[in-house]
Parts: C-alpha cells; structure tokens; sequence
C-alpha cells in the first residue's frame, strides 16, 4: 500500500501555482481545509479559479484570498456572507459563475464519477439557464449542466489514514467527499492522522484511491459563521 504522508501544508500546496482551479471543501465555514489555506495564503499564487459552496467571510476562510486579490473567478452557491466579494463583483474585479447549491453538487459528483454532462430542471426560466441547452423529457423541461473536475481538490476530514482513506465528521461531510473524487490530485488534512488498519472500512467515507497526499492539520478554529442564541 502506497503511503501518501506528506510533513506539513506547505509541503501538500507545494506546487499550486498560478492560474490553478481549487475545489475547496467545507458548507459556510464548516469543515473548511484551513490549513491549506494558511499555506496558499504564505505562497500567494494568484489568478485562482475556486469551486466551492461559498466565499467564507472577509476575515475568514476563502475571504482571506479575496482579500490579497488571488482569485480571478469563483463557482460558487452562497456568497452572501462576504462584503469583499461582494465589491469585486459589482466593480467587475472579479469573475462569478453562480450555481444553485443542488446542480453544484451534483456538477461536482458528475466530474468525479467521469459523467461529462446531465440534465436537470433547477433554473429553468431563469438567468441561470442563459446560453445553455434545453430539453423536454416526459412533458418537463431541463438544461444541460456540465461536470465540474479541478486541478486540485483540497478537502478537511476528522480522521484519515495514511493511505488517504477518510472519515468525516458532523456537517463536514458536506462538499468535501464529492470534491475528494473530481480532483486531479486531492488533498487531505485531517484533525487526527493514524496508521494504515487502525480505520474501520465501514466508516469510512471516501477511499483513499481517491487521495494522493495527506497530512495531520493543527489549530484549527471551526469558527461559526452565524451564532444564534436563545435567552433564557
């Protein structure tokens, strides 16, 4: 079994340079690849073009690389969370391909799984489906959505092996096991890295053929994007 270890996430983003598209893990700042982060943020590549549910926040997150102005385009869901964003768009700084939150998934699950389009009916009549092909199956219209595939997929995981095989926790397993298969070479960073067999296979939730370097992350934040209270 190929071990698949690297040091650190300097050594994981080592060779992302510029111009290189990301798929990047996490729903809203839920099971974000932080580190990683931190790592691209040191490297400082630019011209990015980022796949991923959201834009974090301006002091957070993928917001963190809007700021220093290293992403040319987003494909993203949600954004709203993020005034930066939101001034690079509207000044035309920045390039945005908006997809709702479903087709997005299942864009990126077609790429893994080698499918190069599908139909769907979300966005029909919309801008959304501007310039796209539309088909009527059984008295429905839909349009046809391509699959998403990146040059890397960077991906956060509660425990890995060091074969890359993957176990998430709670609502990090959001777009992070999807994104694991559609990248050309995807990175782990896990809360706790432990030796080969010591992982239930199953529960496990993505396999390590799907992942070519991993490492164990520290310090992560797991900052909460919206905190609601109740009084007592």
């Amino acid at each position: 079994m190929i071990l698949k270890t690297v040091k650190n996430a300097e050594d994981a983003v080592s060779d992302i340079s510029n111009g290189a598209m990301l798929m990047m893990g996490g729903f809203g700042l839920s099971g974000i690849p932080e580190n990683c982060i931190a790592a691209l943020l040191k490297k400082e590549v630019q011209d990015l073009t980022i796949v991923s549910n959201n834009a974090g926040v301006d002091d957070f997150g993928i917001g963190l690389f809007l700021q220093k102005r290293m992403v040319k385009k987003m494909i993203s869901s949600y954004v709203g969370e993020n005034d930066e964003f939101e001034r690079q768009l509207l000044s035309g700084e920045l390039e945005v391909e908006l997809v709702p939150q479903g087709t997005l998934a299942e864009r990126i699950r077609a790429g893994g799984a080698g499918i190069p389009a599908f139909f769907t009916p979300a966005g029909v009549g919309t801008e959304v489906a501007m310039g796209k092909e539309i088909r009527e199956f059984n008295g429905k219209l839909y349009l046809l959505e391509t699959g998403l595939t990146a040059d890397f997929a960077l991906v956060k995981a509660w425990k890995g092996d060091t074969a890359g095989n993957l176990i998430f926790k709670g609502t990090a397993r959001n777009f992070n096991p999807m994104m694991a298969t559609a990248g050309k070479i995807t990175i782990a960073e896990v809360e706790e890295l432990v030796p080969l067999g010591s992982l239930d296979p199953n529960e496990i939730h993505t396999p390590g053929i799907y992942v070519q370097r991993i490492f164990q992350g520290e310090k992560y934040e797991k900052r909460i994007e919206q905190r609601t209270v109740t009084t007592g």
